[in-house]
């Protein structure tokens, strides 16, 4: 398949190409953009559990072709056992990254997935069954697929924290060594449970046999994560927020997620006339990389759970807000930089079907491989989001039961005269708003083909998976003068691969005027897009 595509029947785009081949498969068929997206996504967490799971939480952003918006929001909750004062006993400061008190909230995911299914049926006029749906995924796990060359190397770098757990290396590595890439690599536990799942729909992942299933075998790995925590959640539809850009209205999803840090960026940016400057200049990533600081304060001073932390966000993205950011600005010096949230390992994906009806949607289980615990012999491998909650009581995100944790996950999509015009998104942390704001200004300011927004170079802020360091990480491809101009002003600039993988998996669909659609995957990933 390609990395680029084009069509007025409806476009895919997915970091792995098999998805891209089961949303392609759906939108040819003549199902709607639910309907394909939830073929896209339930395989991905076949073909890339390393990143993504029917054990982690997930976001989809929805939007007719009228431009009615529609947020799912599946952010699950802390379980009830869970306190600052139990990891206390424990002798902790901190949550543990890894396993079984890793593994310390609810998984929204599947909850997001039968929301998107009735939401479909009820307002898309979609005819697609749940089953159906979903029978790529399931043939994905019991057939086998080629392996990722990804989903071992990331296995082997974090050995040292992953190894010691026998359920999830007995799956991904059974002779001690992970999967190599090429090989076929089946998932037999996972088959079953995606065939309960298509026989009992999402209800039985919370409250049916898959759930029970589920949480004993989390309870036998000791997560305090308990069938009623399961039982109690259902996912959250909600009204998406929005910013002016240019022509248009850039929207994504509100707290818990951090896509207010991605909306306040274009805000900012909306103030500067950007093609002045080259895409790959000094001038232009300065810019971007200042608009991001300004952001990642406010974001990380406002946005948790907003049920027990309401964030300003309509005055924080309102004009005169956005403008007075941009006006403290300085273009000439960095200003200084602390620390970011860290890692994330995540999948995004879009679709937009031949009636211009578009999703943008985001699974994840934070770390790579999540919390390490895979739910007993359900092949579930279960997230470890709830290590980013803060046992400080006077953080804005500190841990209480039932409370949602700060979410790096957000879908975004840009619409122009009330209707889709971009659906992008990416993986990657701290670095999803800033590759956002790469991705919409090189589309919409530089008008760039939708490949070379893709391929173009990239920098990051602040840590991702696999990094430690809080440093300005540019990929080498850009010219030496833009990193010695960059020193210069102030900016601690390190030097990375040409293609990293730091820089996360991106993709983008563009609406053009006559309503044909363009899509393209991102060139650091497996992925690929495909038209109907």
């Amino acid at each position: 398949m390609s990395r680029y595509a084009q069509s007025s029947r409806g476009v895919v785009t997915s970091p792995h190409f098999l998805a891209t081949a089961a949303g392609q498969a759906v939108l040819a068929a003549g199902g709607n953009a639910i309907e394909a997206a939830l073929a896209v996504g339930s395989t991905l967490s076949v073909v890339y559990p390393h990143m993504n799971s029917l054990g982690g939480d997930g976001f989809w952003l929805l939007c007719d072709k009228s431009g009615t918006l529609t947020g799912l929001d599946g952010a699950g909750p802390a379980g009830q056992a869970y306190t600052p004062d139990f990891y206390a006993g424990q002798g902790l400061n901190t949550i543990p990254a890894r396993g079984p008190h890793a593994a310390n909230t609810v998984a929204g995911l599947v909850s997001v997935w039968g929301a998107a299914h009735t939401f479909s049926r009820t307002h898309w006029g979609g005819r697609l069954s749940w089953q159906d749906v979903f029978e790529p995924a399931r043939g994905h796990a019991e057939d086998g697929f080629a392996c990722s060359a990804s989903q071992g190397d990331f296995l082997t770098q974090k050995w040292a924290e992953l190894g010691g757990f026998q359920t999830l290396t007995g799956i991904y590595a059974p002779d001690g060594r992970p999967t190599p890439a090429g090989a076929v690599f089946r998932q037999p536990q996972l088959a079953e449970s995606l065939r309960l799942l298509q026989r009992d729909g999402a209800e039985g992942f919370y409250r049916g046999e898959l759930g029970r299933r589920v949480a004993q075998g989390l309870a036998d790995a000791g997560s305090l994560l308990s069938a009623e925590d399961l039982a109690a959640f259902n996912c959250r539809k909600v009204d998406p927020i929005s910013v002016r850009y240019r022509n248009g209205l850039a929207v994504n999803m509100p707290p818990p997620t951090q896509g207010l840090a991605s909306l306040l960026i274009l805000g900012q940016l909306d103030h500067f006339y950007l093609a002045r400057h080259s895409h790959l200049s000094a001038d232009y990533v300065h810019l971007v990389v200042e608009a991001t600081k300004q952001a990642f304060r406010l974001r990380d001073r406002h946005v948790a759970d907003p049920d027990h932390v309401a964030a300003p966000v309509a005055e924080l993205l309102s004009p005169a807000a956005t403008a007075d950011l941009a006006d403290a600005i300085d273009v000439t010096r960095a200003a200084p930089w602390g620390r970011g949230v860290g890692p994330a390992d995540t999948v995004w994906f879009g679709v937009v079907d031949a009636k211009g009806r578009a999703v943008s949607a985001i699974q994840s289980i934070y770390h790579e491989y999540g919390s390490g615990v895979v739910a007993g012999e359900t092949g579930i491998i279960w997230q470890n989001r709830g290590a980013s909650f803060s046992l400080d009581p006077r953080h804005v995100n500190v841990l209480k039961p039932g409370k949602r944790p700060f979410h790096t996950l957000n879908p975004a999509m840009y619409l122009e005269n009330g209707r889709p015009r971009l659906v992008y998104g990416t993986m990657g942390g701290d670095g999803q708003p800033q590759t956002q704001a790469a991705v919409a200004t090189r589309a919409l300011d530089y008008r760039l083909p939708l490949p070379e927004v893709l391929d173009s170079p990239r920098w990051l802020l602040g840590r991702t998976w696999g990094q430690s360091s809080d440093s300005l990480k540019l990929e080498g491809r850009f010219a030496p003068a833009v990193f010695d101009e960059l020193a210069r002003r102030g900016h601690e600039v390190e030097r990375v691969d040409d293609y990293a993988q730091m820089m996360g998996h991106a993709g983008v669909i563009r609406v053009l005027d006559d309503g044909t659609c363009e899509a393209a995957s991102d060139p650091r990933s497996d992925g690929a897009a495909a038209g109907a």
